[in-house]
């Protein structure tokens, strides 16, 4: 099976997305689309997915022109797609959300069991371990998006579409799925993988195609470009390698400390008394696979969730039962691993998404209502400071890009004034210029005192910005290291795995 798209164009608001780009695609080849925030890619996808409706172009499949008008007819000529932002429906048990609009063997009154034991062998089978049983909004990110992979396995789609499909994967599950594509590959399924990590690139790709502002600058197969190239393509530069600074802290008056917190859920601890100390102006990143407790550690500090039993202290003072709006006054940001679940409405304009957070401050206030006129003039300098592409601040949020949605959700977090930011996941699905920016900017605000709590399932990121290091697994603080650059990253792995101060 082959996929030819020639000529492809699109714009939004009259403004080009999309100009004159060919992509193809077939069987048994892995094809890597690539290109900054904003650039197309997921745009191109869509189109072939049937989500938006091209304007211009032409697709073909193994010489046929076709009319995709809906992601059913693509599915129907066996196109798949996992979008970056999930797909499901939180109501709906694991296994229901998989054969959701499929017809299975005695349907309407189909053998759950029986499926769902399928689903368990193929996830088994892929490595891609889910409970058919859990329902969907009891998930972690990482678990959604195994789900979301699992429904094109079950369905078996012939060409595939990833949409940084191992943005929440650890390391070793990063290697297991690379060894799902190899397998998909050698079954004849073509796969288009949309992913900012060269590295990812040059290990399972055959051909590369890269977009830059709605044009593709580049495509060649793998063996006729390198690493330097490719960032030069995406970006229009060379990226700088980051040299940390070793830096000493003082612990004995820690900004924010954890004291033996627990938090039980549904009769489970997913936090088991765990402790944790950081400085002002430190950063402490938390290592770990997806699903391990990061969300309750970061939402027992934020206030979404109430602590079991232990103590949260904030310069000293306990807050532990402090409302969020209560935290949020005396200096603690947080930026979400969800945006689009947990830090925007996506149907709201950049002004409105803007004040989130924010609409009590006098600063956006007139004789006691929203000041519009100031409101839109803070907006229009942070969208400029921290380079977020977008036609308006009028213009909806939702037709952002995940990479600028991304920029802004921080540029928002980081104007407060800070004492505290608790950060998750800061620069997943974002290209390389744009997690260089954003992470630039969290040591800068570590530089100014702020201590930063960074959790993220990116060992790399973790390396790179932390001072300290300590690792999560089933909601248990496995022990500290300092990033004194001396790090055993097999002994990170083994923590992460279960093995408490473990020696490599």
């Amino acid at each position: 099976m082959k996929i030819e798209m020639t000529n492809i164009s699109k714009a939004f608001f009259g403004t080009p997305v999309l100009e004159g780009v060919d992509f193809s695609i077939e069987s048994g080849e892995v094809h890597a689309l690539l290109g900054e925030n904003g650039a197309g890619k997921t745009t191109l996808m869509n189109i072939l997915y049937g989500f938006y409706e091209k304007d211009g172009g032409d697709i073909y499949i193994d010489g046929e022109k076709v009319l995709i008008d809906s992601p059913k007819t693509a599915l129907e000529l066996g196109i798949g797609m996992v979008h970056q932002h999930f797909q499901l429906v939180e109501t709906l048990t694991v296994g229901e959300t998989i054969t959701l609009g499929l017809k299975e063997e005695g349907y309407p009154f189909s053998n759950r069991k029986q499926i769902n034991r399928r689903i368990l062998d193929l996830s088994s089978q892929y490595g891609l371990e889910v409970d058919p049983r859990k329902r969907i909004k009891n998930l972690s990110v990482g678990e959604r998006q195994r789900v979301e992979i699992m429904k094109l396995l079950y369905r078996s789609a012939k060409i595939l579409i990833l949409d940084e499909p191992t943005a929440v994967l650890s390391p070793p599950e990063i290697e297991t799925f690379f060894d799902v594509l190899a397998q998909l590959k050698a079954a004849g399924h073509g796969i288009v993988i949309i992913t900012h990590k060269i590295k990812e690139v040059e290990q399972i790709s055959d051909m590369i195609t890269v977009l830059r502002d709605g044009k593709c600058v580049l495509n060649c197969n793998l063996k006729e470009t390198d690493e330097s190239c490719l960032s030069q393509a995406m970006i229009g530069r060379t990226l700088k390698r980051r040299e940390r600074e070793m830096r000493q802290f003082d612990l004995e008056k820690p900004c924010l400390e954890l004291q033996e917190v627990t938090i039980c859920e549904d009769k489970l601890q997913v936090l088991d008394s765990f402790s944790l100390k950081i400085a002002p102006g430190e950063i402490v990143g938390v290592a770990g696979v997806d699903g391990n407790g990061q969300q309750a550690l970061a939402e027992s500090i934020i206030g979404i969730q109430g602590v079991t039993s232990g103590k949260v202290l904030l310069n000293g003072e306990e807050i532990q039962s402090l409302s969020i709006l209560k935290r949020l006054n005396k200096g603690i940001g947080y930026i979400p691993a969800d945006r689009h679940q947990d830090a925007l409405l996506l149907s709201m304009d950049l002004n409105q998404n803007m004040l989130l957070k924010k609409h009590f401050n006098s600063r956006y206030l007139k004789h006691g209502l929203i000041d519009d006129k100031k409101t839109d003039e803070y907006t229009r300098n942070l969208v400029d400071k921290y380079h977020i592409k977008a036609i308006s601040n009028e213009q909806a949020i939702r037709y952002l890009s995940g990479g600028n949605q991304q920029k802004f959700v921080l540029a928002r977090e980081l104007d407060a004034g800070l004492k505290l930011l608790v950060v998750f996941q800061p620069t997943r699905g974002l290209d390389m210029g744009a997690t260089e920016f954003v992470q630039n900017q969290l040591v800068e605000l570590s530089q100014q005192g702020t201590a930063v709590l960074l959790i993220s399932t990116d060992l790399q990121e973790i390396m790179s910005l932390s001072d300290r290091i300590t690792v999560i697994y089933k909601g248990q603080n496995m022990g500290e290291l300092s990033n004194d650059g001396d790090l055993d990253v097999l002994k990170i792995g083994y923590m992460m795995g279960g093995s408490k101060n473990a020696t490599a």
